[in-house]
């Protein structure tokens, strides 16, 4: 299995198995001198934690991360970071009546034709239980963002067929209003509505899917590197890369497909002596670089795999067969809701290493105090010092 690492510069290799006794995470490439506990991870993996409502996972794991390398005295040193996460609360009965049949929607069938076995304990590598993983990761990139003025939220904009009403892209203002709510969604109106739907799902033994959002503010412009690592097409490949993600778009999406060039367009304005755009149908990038505008964008999840319902299957031999799980097995009736963190991670991660990666593209860097419509010459760094330090 050789994919299991994600990232350029700042790049994370991610290890584990649902109910294997650990799930880890290596961070390469973080700066030097990050000020980092083991509360900022904590509070990350609480956040993605299920067990906390009747919406989510019954499984309930005390996530609490050990911190073995990479730091001195609190601060980061350069060296690889190496992250450990206990699983403690693993029941791994529910799946031996079943391990031997092909599960509808699940990974065992392709796993099983790529390397010839399959770890059915909860899915193994394919489980949701590696974002764990990113989570903790993405908590370290966050806080390093933070340094440079970046933030970050997202939120649960759809299940099945009711749509939050999102009316601003202020990250601070929508996640005050997430963090009240038990599905993660800003708008209460539409979550009341979602959590119903959520509930029918479950008592009919079915899931339901979702679509989750993200708002990037702060965000500098300039991150990006076309053609092949634009900006848009690492998120994509992030987001894709999450499990039951089926879709993914930035801006106005897929509803660009029926805007005339005139509706879409983002006319530019000056205020207070910068370049902006007066609307953000793109979505924060153009030419796949970042124009500084909130970054918008969503990702679409399937409804879980896992259900109560009776399916009709056939065993690793070939027989039909009924597939039912378990009584007492413990699956998300809509794995939108705890993938808000991981979205939040995975973006936090693909920005982290655009930043760093930017540093490095000119020799002289203009200072980012400078503005295309100021009056004042531009300034350039001295040349021992291409770019501007940032307190972190």
């Amino acid at each position: 299995m050789a994919s299991n690492s994600f990232g350029q510069l700042f790049r994370i290799t991610t290890w584990g198995e649902s109910h294997g006794p650990a799930m880890g995470v290596v961070i390469d490439g973080c700066p030097a001198g990050l000020k980092i506990e083991a509360n900022d991870i904590d509070a990350a993996l609480s956040f993605r934690a299920g067990g906390k409502n009747n919406y989510t996972t019954a499984r309930k794991e005390p996530d609490s991360a050990s911190i073995l390398s990479g730091l001195f005295e609190g601060v980061t040193t350069g060296a690889p970071i190496s992250i450990l996460i206990p699983n403690r609360d693993v029941d791994s009965s529910a799946y031996e009546p079943i391990k031997d049949l092909l599960r509808p929607g699940h990974a065992n069938y392709t796993f099983l034709e790529k390397y010839g076995l399959f770890d059915y304990r909860g899915g193994g590598r394919a489980s949701a239980r590696e974002t764990v993983c990113r989570v903790a990761a993405g908590a370290v990139a966050t806080k390093l963002l933070r340094g440079i003025g970046v933030k970050i939220v997202a939120y649960v904009k759809a299940i099945g067929e009711v749509a939050a009403c999102i009316a601003t892209e202020n990250a601070e203002e929508l996640k005050k209003e997430r963090d009240t709510h038990p599905l993660f969604c800003p708008d209460h109106l539409a979550g009341s509505a979602m959590e119903a739907v959520v509930t029918e799902a479950k008592e009919q033994g079915d899931s339901v899917g979702g679509i989750v959002e993200f708002i990037v503010n702060g965000l500098p412009s300039g991150l990006g590197d076309p053609v092949y690592n634009k900006l848009e097409a690492s998120l994509g490949a992030a987001m894709m890369g999450l499990p039951a993600a089926k879709g993914f778009e930035m801006g106005e999406g897929f509803r660009a497909a029926a805007m005339r060039g005139s509706e879409h367009n983002d006319r530019f304005v000056r205020e207070e002596g910068t370049v902006k755009t007066a609307t953000n149908h793109a979505g924060g990038t153009l030419g796949g670089i970042s124009t500084g505008m909130p970054l918008v964008g969503r990702v679409a999840f399937k409804p879980a795999s896992s259900i109560k319902k009776p399916q009709e299957t056939v065993t690793h031999s070939g027989e039909e067969t009924t597939l039912e799980f378990p009584s007492h097995s413990r699956h998300d009736p809509c794995v939108a809701i705890r993938a808000v963190p991981v979205v939040e991670a995975m973006v936090a991660l693909v920005l982290v290493d655009a930043f760093l990666l930017n540093q490095c593209v000119r020799i002289n860097q203009i200072t980012p105090a400078h503005s295309l419509c100021g009056d004042a010459p531009l300034q350039e760094t001295a040349p021992h010092s291409p770019h501007p330090s940032v307190s972190l």
